[in-house]
């Protein structure tokens, strides 16, 4: 390799553990110079390591009956066989090194499991076919080990003997571990556990819950953006919302989904931008300082259709819809094709692929937004674990305009990713809304509809009055406020009042009231 790892004690400014060398993806960035985060770098102890590996710091510290060797195909080999597969750091890698050193390792081990898993994926990642034979005989290995990730459904290559088992394509590819996490929320089956609470709900309290639950989704999803629109414009992306999986996810969908979005588009471009798009803050002249910046408008168009092809191969039936929700919303809004509008959007492909893929009912939209609000540092740190550690890559200057212009190409960056973070997240979000937010709110109608029957029993008076008068209870902790007590229930005598405020507190007796409910929309 062009640089030595041997001597080496700072690796992107973190310091080695005492007596390791760089292994793996680690040795290979530093050997080859090619750009790109490593995530968990690789090292191997001069010593035993009790239990074969072991965390210390950013590292993953492996026994030194682990170290490969000096050379590219060493430490190659490590990478795929110990480490998480890094898709992005891997094309930079192949695109660095002569083709000839990966013919001849292939060449040397056509049947091996390292050397073909190598030889399929630098022809996918590079698109680049190398001078071997097809078909190497023997039996057909996996791409990705299914004891270590998510896969789809394997589509056989038979030049390399291997099944391509992927979640995308060469040109748009997420990566999603096996974790504990994941396999523990994929085995509970949370769409079973939403069917069987509905099933026991009537049609009318069903249709009320699913109406809240719709408008807070719509309602929260604006507030993580700043915003408290009208509820007019609530309601029309309510509706927007809620035909989520009734089409085909298209480019044109998703910009059919940010007109309706965007009610004035006077000052914004509907579809793919056309100018570059960043996070951040301004300095005091208002120049950018983007924490994160989105790909390159010439980038869009491709990043996007490749995008929709994962989207569409994780579509079948062997990868869970929440991973594949994680996958496909994630990737949007790592892209941010739009001026305006792209995290909004991003939560809708949530509620499309977990409708299209029938785990939420028809008619329901499980308000991911509003745990997504509630938890929201976290919701902004799994963006940023993905996106911060890529700004280092991108090489921009501020524009006339205040904006970003990227200077270097940079659409790699937005094709291959690690969703698992993200899809620990997500199906955090989704557990939330089945097993509290869901079952709570139909608790709370079934209350609210007893409280109000008994209200009308004891005073006779109209619903709308009855509504407004548990709701005031409800706010003041039990008790009818004083300016209301001497206006509109004014007529009430203070008996009359002690039994409807009893009647309230007993209703909603060890009631977990927790966020806005359906009386405070």
């Amino acid at each position: 390799m062009h640089r030595d790892v041997d001597g080496l004690n700072v690796f992107r400014g973190e310091t080695l553990p005492d007596e390791t060398r760089l292994a793996g993806w680690a040795a290979l960035k530093h050997a080859l110079g090619v750009r790109g985060p490593v995530r968990g770098p690789a090292c191997v102890s001069a010593k035993h390591v009790s239990g074969s590996t072991r965390k210390e710091g950013a590292w993953r510290v492996f026994d030194k009956r682990y170290w490969p060797g000096d050379t590219f195909v060493d430490h190659l080999t490590f990478a795929l066989r110990h480490e998480t597969l890094d898709l992005l750091l891997l094309k930079r890698i192949f695109e660095a090194v002569e083709p000839k050193m990966l013919e001849e390792f292939i060449r040397k081990t056509p049947t091996g499991i390292s050397s073909r898993r190598a030889w399929f994926l630098y022809e996918l990642l590079t698109e680049h076919i190398l001078d071997i034979p097809d078909d190497p005989g023997g039996i057909f290995v996996d791409v990705l080990d299914e004891k270590n990730y998510f896969t789809a459904k394997p589509r056989l290559s038979k030049r390399h003997r291997v099944r391509d088992n992927l979640l995308g394509t060469g040109k748009f590819c997420p990566i999603i571990r096996r974790t504990k996490v994941l396999t523990e929320f994929t085995n509970i089956r949370l769409e079973k556990k939403a069917a069987e609470i509905l099933g026991r709900t009537g049609a009318h309290l069903l249709a009320r819950a699913a109406s809240f639950l719709l408008l807070a989704d719509s309602r929260a999803s604006f507030e993580i953006e700043g915003e408290r629109p009208p509820r007019t414009r609530l309601e029309r992306w309510g509706r927007a919302v809620l035909q989520a999986g009734k089409n085909h996810l298209t480019l044109e969908e998703i910009v059919r989904l940010q007109s309706v979005l965007i009610e004035d588009a006077r000052f914004v471009h509907v579809g793919l931008r056309p100018d570059g798009v960043f996070l951040g803050e301004r300095d005091n002249n208002g120049d950018p300082l983007p924490e994160f910046i989105g790909a390159r408008p010439t980038d869009l168009r491709d990043l996007m259709s490749a995008m929709l092809e994962a989207n569409d191969r994780m579509s079948g039936d062997v990868i869970d819809p929440v991973l594949q929700a994680a996958a496909t919303a994630f990737g949007f809004v790592y892209i941010h094709p739009f001026q305006d509008g792209n995290g909004r959007i991003h939560r809708c492909l949530v509620h499309h692929v977990l409708a299209e893929r029938k785990f939420t009912p028809l008619g329901m939209v499980f308000p991911v937004s509003s745990v997504m609000y509630d938890r929201i540092d976290d919701y902004r740190r799994t963006l940023m674990g993905h996106t911060g550690p890529l700004m280092e890559f991108i090489d921009w200057r501020p524009t006339p305009e205040r904006n970003v212009e990227v200077l270097n190409d940079t659409a790699d960056l937005y094709r291959y990713f690690d969703a698992t973070q993200a899809a620990e997240f997500l199906y955090g979000c989704v557990q939330r809304t089945v097993e509290q937010d869901l079952p709570r709110e139909i608790e709370y109608l079934r209350r609210r509809d007893d409280a109000l029957r008994r209200i009308i029993d004891t005073v006779e008076m109209p619903n709308r009055l009855a509504d407004n008068l548990l709701l005031f209870i409800r706010q003041n902790k039990g008790q009818l406020p004083k300016n209301r007590r001497t206006r509109e229930f004014a007529k009430l005598t203070d008996k009359e009042v002690g039994l409807l405020e009893a009647i309230v507190r007993e209703a909603f007796e060890d009631f977990e009231d927790t966020g806005a409910r359906t009386d405070d929309m």
